[in-house]
């Protein structure tokens, strides 16, 4: 259906995304997804194949009558500002106005590595970047640490990813899992610079310990690692209030 999608004003929109909306699938997703308002049920790949039609169409006209009256429609918004052809500059633009729209886990990791031109323009986008990790928002310092994991785990930027995670005072739950995913993530393509890491570090007891959680899960690290990484815990520390 996405295939013979034109968009024709807003009510298209939601007239597909009621059309193609599961009930059982939305029952499911609210269990999993605090924070939104309203879930439709709307699978990802659908969504993708929808913003990829409006993203070759008139999506300048879609993004500026769009709506976030569901969970699906701030993510469509999201998809085809990733997917739309435009210079970086503009991007970034749209960027900055969708974030403050992310108001849960699901939205912010489906957008972030959606914006493959991110990877190809990381020195711009990294100082686009720095002033998120400040944020008094939760999910716009999210926001930051997904898409640092997402492109800049490097060899030019490993040291500065470092930096900035350790830099990240948000109390909020999905910034410190976040924050513990990214590390993990360190560990998986720098073992010997994330050990060097966690021998000083900023990071409160939980996100160090999610951290090493999340590394003995990955069927990338030898049981060796594993090993070593289990008697790095530091004692239970609680989460805080989860958002």
């Amino acid at each position: 259906m996405a295939e013979a999608f034109t968009y024709t004003g807003y009510n298209c929109i939601e007239n597909y995304l009621n059309s193609v909306s599961e009930e059982a699938f939305a029952g499911f997703q609210r269990k999993l997804i605090p924070g939104e308002e309203k879930i439709l049920g709307v699978r990802t790949p659908k969504l993708r194949a929808l913003a990829k039609k409006l993203a070759g169409g008139s999506w300048r006209r879609y993004i500026a009558e769009a709506e976030d009256r569901s969970m699906e429609e701030t993510m469509l918004q999201g998809f085809v500002i990733a997917y739309a052809e435009m210079e970086l500059p503009e991007r970034l633009g749209f960027v900055a106005s969708f974030v403050p729209k992310i108001k849960s886990w699901a939205v912010c990791d489906t957008f972030c590595p959606t914006l493959k031109s991110f990877g190809k323009n990381r020195k711009a986008v990294f100082t686009f970047l720095k002033p998120y990790f400040k944020s008094k928002e939760e999910f716009s310092v999210r926001f930051a640490v997904i898409t640092l994991m997402d492109y800049f785990i490097c060899d030019e930027y490993i040291d500065r990813v470092f930096n900035l995670l350790d830099s990240v005072r948000h109390s909020g739950y999905y910034v410190k899992m976040a924050v513990a995913w990214a590390v993990s993530m360190c560990f998986v393509k720098f073992p010997e610079k994330t050990y060097a890491y966690f021998g000083s570090n900023a990071l409160d007891d939980f996100t160090y310990n999610k951290a090493l959680q999340k590394i003995t899960e990955s069927y990338r690290v030898s049981g060796e690692d594993k090993a070593k990484i289990r008697s790095m815990k530091r004692p239970r520390a609680s989460s805080g209030s989860k958002a």
